[in-house]
């Protein structure tokens, strides 16, 4: 008799002890210092920007919440904190420019929607957020890839207004992107984190 097929193996080990299933992630494995951590050591641009350190996607979440407040100063505590985790699920399938991901098809989404929607239960938001506030998030990420692709990432303004849409020079003139040790960015993110949850 044929033994049946052997399920591969889909969680990870994380430096918390949490053994996280990707597949079916849930809640109780969740911690922000995971997330940090991953996300400190995680590139964006795929490391292809100047600068001695890696612009890391704890970094760009940093840069997005604060960019989602500027826009949005009226909007309850809950959406910032769901702005600075847009990209959480990141720490540990990793970041992707955005037309690998829509190469990729539909199983990339689907694998961060599980993970997003794990973290966000685990940290009192609601699994899936409104469309609306979505949207919002979407535009500050936005900017945050212009300022990124026009100071780090080798771009012209004028390719990055065709990328990522023309920018309010009041909105980014004051606005200039850190790169930092890994565990300087780790340290920044959890605080803020913590700050949010805080006045939740």
């Amino acid at each position: 008799m044929a033994k049946a097929p052997t399920k591969a193996r889909a969680w990870q080990r994380m430096l918390s002890g949490r053994r996280l299933d990707l597949l079916d992630p849930t809640p109780m494995d969740i911690e922000i210092e995971d997330i940090a951590h991953g996300l400190a050591f995680v590139a964006r641009w795929n490391g292809q920007t100047i600068g001695d350190y890696a612009y890391s996607v704890a970094e760009h979440s940093i840069l997005v919440e604060e960019i989602f407040r500027r826009l949005y100063p009226n909007e309850p505590v809950k959406w910032q904190l769901a702005a600075l985790l847009h990209d959480a699920p990141e720490y540990v399938i990793g970041d992707m420019i955005s037309p690998v991901k829509a190469a990729i098809g539909p199983d990339y989404g689907e694998l961060d929607d599980r993970l997003t929607a794990a973290i966000h239960i685990r940290f009192g938001l609601p699994a899936k957020l409104p469309a609306a506030i979505k949207k919002k998030i979407k535009k500050a990420d936005k900017v945050s890839a212009w300022l990124e692709a026009t100071q780090i990432a080798g771009f012209s303004v004028e390719e990055s207004d065709k990328f990522f849409g023309k920018m309010n020079p009041d909105l980014v003139r004051d606005l200039e992107l850190h790169l930092r040790p890994p565990v300087e960015t780790r340290e920044a993110f959890t605080c803020r984190h913590n700050e949010l949850l805080q006045l939740m």
